[in-house]
């Protein structure tokens, strides 16, 4: 098999330090990490939770590269001199988020077309920084070529790399991915290009290295949360789960619960976060259905517990 890097994609709410650390710690085969977006408080101020994501003695990941979403340059701005101030060199800017509440706002993928705005952000960021910049993007918002005709403005930039999730905004992750369409990006882009979307078996990875020979950087998102195996499995070339496959999961399981649950305030908070984790890792036993109803029944942390224990204890 020939040389690749496997890296995280950020989902917001899911992939931040406890995360990032803990996937590392218990399984590995992730290169780099990338940070959920940075967001401010509406006074050009970051947000302390995305500071407290970024402070570089909470990671223990071999590499972190923060990420922005924001149609305001200024705010860029702030956030690559923040970044540079903990001694980070890179910076994400996120233009594929397809969520409405994002994309209505002229953000994420809702920013794809505005090839004005782009121009804009991206010449005030270079002529004013020197942190290097990268960028994550879909196909488009409403069609898969609007990203070919952004890569006419994009060409001007030394961009480092541009990661895209073969999907448009619309689809959000519904439907299947444009790999047809991801090769037209190859064949036109002027930048180095990482491969997005629907990587959730070693199959499927072995999938898009044969059929993009040109593309070194592979990210992994939804499908590492719902088997956190499947980066050190695709490192190894191995198709069946390694024996220890559940014993791990528990140990991962239980050290981030355990610090969520000392962070966050209350049972309601720590019942939401564990709920959505699992709404994912449901998706690796045989009835992710009822596996899930078993969490979501849970209305306390002793419930959840006992829960999580009858989900473990019925796979050994």
């Amino acid at each position: 098999m020939r040389d690749f890097k496997l890296l995280s994609s950020p989902l917001q709410g899911f992939t931040d330090f406890r995360f990032r650390n803990a996937l590392h710690e218990f399984y590995g085969g992730i290169d780099t990490f990338y940070a959920p977006y940075i967001r401010f408080n509406g006074k050009l101020e970051i947000k302390s939770s995305y500071q407290r994501d970024l402070d570089p003695e909470n990671n223990q990941v071999p590499e972190l590269i923060p990420q922005v979403m924001t149609a305001d340059a200024d705010e860029f701005l702030l956030a690559a001199n923040y970044i540079k101030s903990l001694g980070y060199n890179e910076l994400n800017w996120n233009l594929g988020c397809p969520y409405p509440m994002v994309t209505k706002r002229g953000m994420g993928s809702g920013l794809i077309c505005n090839h004005e705005g782009i121009n804009q952000i991206l010449e005030r960021v270079h002529a004013e920084t020197d942190v290097t910049i990268s960028m994550k993007m879909r196909l488009g918002y409403h069609e898969t070529t609007e990203i070919l005709e952004a890569f006419d403005t994009l060409k001007k930039y030394p961009l480092k790399s541009i990661a895209v999730h073969a999907r448009t905004g619309q689809q959000l992750y519904k439907g299947g991915v444009h790999l047809d369409a991801f090769e037209k990006c190859i064949e036109q882009s002027p930048h180095t290009l990482y491969y997005n979307g629907d990587i959730t078996t070693v199959e499927i990875f072995q999938q898009r290295l044969d059929r993009f020979p040109s593309i070194e950087h592979f990210m992994i998102g939804r499908g590492l949360i719902a088997d956190p195996y499947l980066p050190l499995m695709i490192k190894q070339n191995i198709h069946e789960h390694p024996s220890d496959r559940w014993e791990r999961f528990r140990a991962f399981h239980d050290q981030i619960f355990t610090q969520y649950d000392a962070f966050l305030q209350g049972p309601t908070p720590i019942k939401m976060k564990m709920q959505g984790f699992w709404g994912y890792f449901a998706e690796q036993f045989d009835n992710p259905q009822k596996t899930f109803k078993k969490i979501k029944k849970a209305g306390n942390t002793k419930n959840y517990q006992i829960a999580v224990n009858e989900i473990l204890n019925s796979v050994k």
